[in-house]
């Protein structure tokens, strides 16, 4: 099976996990990051989402899993060690055309969820197409050790800095030269010194454009 990878705005969205342990606690605060609104299903949960249920940030449905439970919703992930109930999420969710995702189980998903990593809005993801996510996060590892913290940095740099030269209305061709011209430079080793003026008058001379630091 070939996947499409896509991210996707879940802000405000309706997630159902149905499961109540580590790996369901693990998938709702992967979900909570990115602004869902998560309801949680399963009579027995463990300690961190009691009290996640009890301050609010979930709705908790303390009770097996019914198809009710996934009307409206945008996201179904199955956390559960039932085999019988993971395939009913799984045909539940697949016959209304709900994004869902069965955790460990690639045959009874639509969607599958990369080991990622964020330095601020950087976002790295690595897939192996559910074969091997012990791989992934052997790789996943790896990336964070070469992608430090100075790139989400330079991502609010660039970011900025994009906004500034668009508005001067020069061809995608010239503003492309200006944007690779700041990468091949050395302001990534600026950043990781804290080297502000540095990296600054880097930007300045390259692009005549003056950055907040």
């Amino acid at each position: 099976m070939k996947f499409y990878p896509v991210s996707l705005d879940i802000s405000d969205k309706k997630c159902v996990v149905i499961g109540g342990g580590e790996v369901a606690e693990r998938k709702i605060m992967r979900l909570l990051e990115c602004g869902a609104r998560v309801v949680l299903v399963g009579k027995s949960i463990i300690p961190g989402l009691r009290a996640m249920s009890e301050e609010g940030v979930i709705e908790h449905v303390p009770c097996d899993y019914s198809e009710e439970h996934i009307e409206g919703a945008f996201l179904v992930i199955g956390a559960t060690d039932r085999d019988d109930v993971n395939e009913r999420i799984y045909r539940d969710s697949n016959s209304r055309g709900i994004l869902v995702n069965i955790v460990d189980e690639p045959a009874r998903c639509n969607f599958i969820v990369p080991a990622i990593f964020r330095r601020k809005d950087l976002l790295i993801a690595i897939s192996t197409g559910g074969k091997s996510p012990a791989l992934a996060g052997r790789l996943r590892k790896s990336m964070e050790e070469k992608y430090g913290p100075e790139y989400g940095i330079l991502l609010d740099i660039m970011g900025n800095l994009r906004k500034k030269i668009i508005a001067r209305g020069g061809t995608p061709e010239v503003n492309k030269k200006i944007f690779e011209s700041i990468l091949d430079s050395d302001i990534l080793r600026h950043i990781r010194k804290e080297e502000w003026d540095k990296a600054g008058k880097i930007v300045k001379d390259l692009t005549g454009e003056n950055i907040e630091m």
